[in-house]
């Protein structure tokens, strides 16, 4: 019988070889990598025809086998986009004689920067701050039109609120234009600064600025100051950064008395601190850069606040020293370590210090006074959720703002009186098409590794799913780098939990959740760790069940597409579905390339494989390209993005090119490549959905649900 199911591409195979430590290894598929891949991630065009002709082939051939599911692809974006409050707006945060906000208008896809006089500000759960004394700083949409792509990284007023600064990105590389604008005239200044990181800090009179140059590897190398007026190609180099292992980063300190200057990988940080009154001078050194010390500072007055894990402090501490004698030796500690309860973030204000906290998988605000350190704890009632700082402008101010919010619960803002201790709701995220939340069920359960660990799990599903191994699921996973998965709301969820499936979030270490030894043991020799956690969050899912095997799909992306590729090679019975966004799956290939822009960096994360036999022979035992087999694997959809620098192309059109000459089943396999963005997909706010929406009809298509 003539099968009509459309037909993959067939990628060509292409010898290379590579012996490295005394091992070889070959790659077919190797040529997928434009050895032009760093002008084609400054101009896409420069794709090799070849190279290219391939990923659209795989495009098409994705749409081709998602053409059924194109009416519940616009249901499933008709019904994320009908949760989106068009005209939303975020709160304005006070500044001198300012409010500062942004704003959505109906069918926009980018957010418009404005300003109005701080005396009138809107009031909780009113429509809005935009009246006649509004001011548009920067509109998004008028600066987008007749571009593919477009993403504002930073928008940045002066200290006297005369002009505005903005980097943006139009391609998806991340290699950032800024320019500012006279916002007493609203003309653009002639000067325009290419290829930077997207970062910049005014000094203290406005009259000049500080920003992070790319390197040719697309690594952030150099600190500059631009003078206004001047041509940029005299600009002051402040800092340059001799290891292509550390990259650099720019920040305000929250008194904004210093432009702050941080050297940093993934296990180290080096702070210098710049005068916001005196741009040009000399940076002054914190703390030289230990390997495995890192830290990060706040000022008042002379007094500096330093959080760090040195000492060791495994969980982190807050320190206090001198300005005039910042070095280690003179640290004293301000909030002592103490083992289990791990300090996120700390943020300073003249009378207060607010620490975010994490103690047993879920975050705490604690305020301290500074004149007498009495302390207290904010507090709140649900059993997974999250929170988040919301740092404004002044520091000279007993209003703390912070965000809440479940995985039932829509975001809240909330303005705190640091002193009264009266907490006021500011807004609340709007779903315009409703939203119950004692419809619905979120729940921690626990999964035990199989070296004992407690790994923790969030659920969310409605109150009449189930729960007797019959509902699908997805799982959720990340497990890299430190970063925890928050228990917060995400309304794009809805559209599988309404369906009846159950979504869970595998809190794997790696993270963070239970503190930074979760991460510790979750990266290098104990990498293993992340990838048994997540097995054991999907088996104790199914032993308890919620749902069964075959019924599950995995979902993670860039590092947590690592874990979905390494999950598919070793239990692959366990899932019906896998979603790997921009999937970094040729581990091996890329920490052995000294030249891509993140791998001198990553190898604290990873190890290096260059240098060390040990580290190479560790990533191959689990790279997910270089363990793939003649086996059955679920049904899987990966993404890419071809301006990435982050996860290149190349990996996941890779791995699917080889997975698909592979595999002995014929469950579905597709690619989609973005020819247009690079690592966060879309920058559109709707544009954004049409990805989700394609990745849920997959699920839903392989669960037997997409009618």
């Amino acid at each position: 019988m003539h099968d009509e199911r459309p037909q993959p591409p067939c990628c060509p195979r292409k010898p290379w070889q590579e012996t490295r430590h005394g091992l070889t290894r070959q790659d077919s598929y190797h040529w997928l990598k434009d050895p032009n891949w760093q002008e084609v991630m400054r101009d896409p065009r420069l794709l090799d025809p070849e190279i290219r002709a391939y990923l659209e082939a795989e495009n098409a051939f994705t749409e081709a086998v998602m053409a059924p599911e194109a009416a519940l692809r616009e249901r499933l974006f008709d019904e994320m986009k009908g949760r989106i409050k068009e005209n939303d707006w975020t709160y304005p945060s006070p500044d001198g004689p300012y409010a500062y906000y942004r704003r959505y208008v109906r069918g926009g896809e980018h957010p418009i920067f404005c300003r109005r006089p701080r005396a009138s500000s809107p009031g909780a759960g009113g429509a809005g701050p935009q009246d006649e004394s509004e001011e548009l700083l920067l509109d998004g949409n008028q600066a987008a039109e007749g571009k593919s792509y477009f993403k504002v990284a930073a928008c940045r007023h002066s200290p006297d609120h005369h002009r505005l600064a903005y980097a943006s990105d139009e391609n998806g590389s991340e290699y950032y234009t800024i320019r500012v604008r006279d916002l007493r005239t609203g003309d653009l200044l002639p000067e325009t600064i290419e290829r930077a990181q997207g970062d910049l800090v005014w000094s203290a009179d406005g009259a000049a600025f500080c920003y992070t140059v790319l390197d040719a590897a697309h690594r952030p190398y150099r600190v500059q100051l631009h003078v206004l007026g001047t041509d940029p190609g005299d600009d002051r180099l402040l800092y340059e950064e001799s290891d292509p292992g550390f990259f650099l980063g720019l920040q305000t300190s929250d008194s904004r008395r210093f432009i702050v200057i941080s050297a940093h990988d993934h296990v180290t940080s080096e702070v210098r601190l710049v005068a916001a009154d005196d741009p040009g001078a000399d940076p002054l050194l914190v703390a030289p850069r230990e390997t495995g010390r890192l830290y990060s500072v706040a000022d008042r007055g002379e007094r500096l606040f330093i959080l760090t894990n040195a000492g060791p402090a495994v969980d982190f501490k807050i320190a206090e020293a001198p300005l005039s004698a910042p070095g280690p030796s003179n640290w004293r500690d301000f909030v002592a370590h103490r083992p289990g309860r791990f300090v996120v973030d700390m943020l300073l204000f003249d009378e207060y210090l607010v620490r975010l906290e994490r103690a047993q998988a879920l975050p705490r605000l604690v305020v301290r006074r500074l004149a007498d350190g009495d302390e207290h704890e904010i507090a709140f009632a649900e059993e997974a959720y999250d929170l988040a700082l919301v740092p404004g402008y002044e520091f000279a101010t007993r209003e703390l703002r912070f965000t809440y919010s479940s995985m039932t619960t829509p975001v809240r803002q909330y303005a705190y009186d640091l002193e009264s201790r009266e907490r006021k709701l500011l807004k609340e995220q709007e779903i315009p098409s409703g939203h119950d939340p004692e419809a619905y069920v979120t729940r921690r359960m626990s999964a035990r590794a199989p070296d004992g660990a407690e790994v923790p799990v969030t659920l969310l599903h409605r109150k009449e799913t189930p729960i007797d191994g019959t509902a699908p699921c997805l799982l959720y996973g990340y497990g890299a780098y430190g970063l925890a998965m928050p228990a917060g709301f995400s309304g794009n969820r809805l559209s599988l939990v309404d369906r009846g499936f159950v979504y869970a979030i595998a809190h794997v270490r790696g993270g963070s959740e239970k503190g930074y030894g979760w991460y510790l043991d979750g990266k290098l020799e104990a990498k293993e760790n992340s990838f048994t956690d997540f097995i054991a969050a999907a088996e104790t899912l199914i032993d308890s069940r919620y749902t069964a095997a075959g019924r599950l799909a995995a979902h993670g992306g860039s590092a947590g597409g690592m874990l979905m590729g390494v999950i598919a090679n070793r239990r692959p019975e366990l899932f019906g579905a896998i979603l790997a966004e921009v999937p970094f799956v040729d581990v091996l290939n890329t920490m052995c390339d000294k030249d891509l822009p993140l791998t001198p960096p990553e190898w604290p994360e990873w190890g290096n494989p260059i240098e060390s036999v040990e580290a190479y022979r560790r990533i191959a035992g689990y790279s997910p390209y270089d363990n793939l087999a003649a086996r059955a694997y679920p049904a899987i959809m990966a993404t890419a993005g071809l301006t990435d620098p982050r996860v290149t192309y190349w990996e996941p059109a890779k791995w699917v090119a080889r997975l698909r000459a592979l595999k002995t089943d014929d469950r579905a396999l597709v690619l989609r490549t973005n020819m247009e963005a690079g690592h966060g997909g879309a920058a559109g706010r709707f544009e954004r959905l049409e990805e989700i929406a394609l990745l849920y009809s997959f699920a839903l298509k392989v669960s037997g649900l997409a009618a």
